[in-house]
């Protein structure tokens, strides 16, 4: 059997265990693998296949797995959506108590409770989120 017909279902193999492993080491492997089969058939001899294979694949999982890597995880720690607003600063625009009113956060109006219900909070008090509950952000007071 020809090397390069070797070097090929190498990269075959190795492309198609990436897809169940999916570590970004082995597809890189069969990358390299795949580039070496490219210079088997044009006539390489064997022992500067072996070169090629080692020195594509190192290069390869050294510089280009860490981007992939990155790429495919997402950022830690971050948080979206109305988890976002949590912790964040909202404005109270109409009075706000345990039966309702409203807050501006970020630009938006948000429907709003007090998170203590003892409590009654007049428009133009700075107000923490507390919680979000559906579309009803829980604010108290800043101190």
């Amino acid at each position: 059997m020809d090397p390069w017909l070797i070097w090929l279902i190498v990269a075959l193999v190795l492309g198609a265990v990436e897809i169940f492993t999916l570590t970004a080491a082995l597809g890189l492997l069969g990358g390299a693998a795949l580039v070496t089969a490219v210079f088997a058939a044009v006539g390489l001899p064997l022992p500067l296949q072996f070169l090629v294979f080692a020195v594509v694949s190192t290069v390869s999982v050294v510089f280009v797995r860490p981007v992939v890597l990155r790429r495919l995880s997402p950022p830690p720690g971050g948080r979206f959506g109305v988890d976002a607003l949590v912790g964040g600063v909202a404005y109270v625009t109409s009075e706000v108590s345990k039966l309702g009113g409203r807050v501006r956060i970020g630009g938006e109006e948000w429907t709003a409770r007090a998170y203590d219900e003892t409590l009654v909070i007049p428009p133009g008090t700075t107000v923490d989120v507390i919680e979000i509950k559906g579309t009803t952000a829980l604010v108290y007071p800043r101190e």
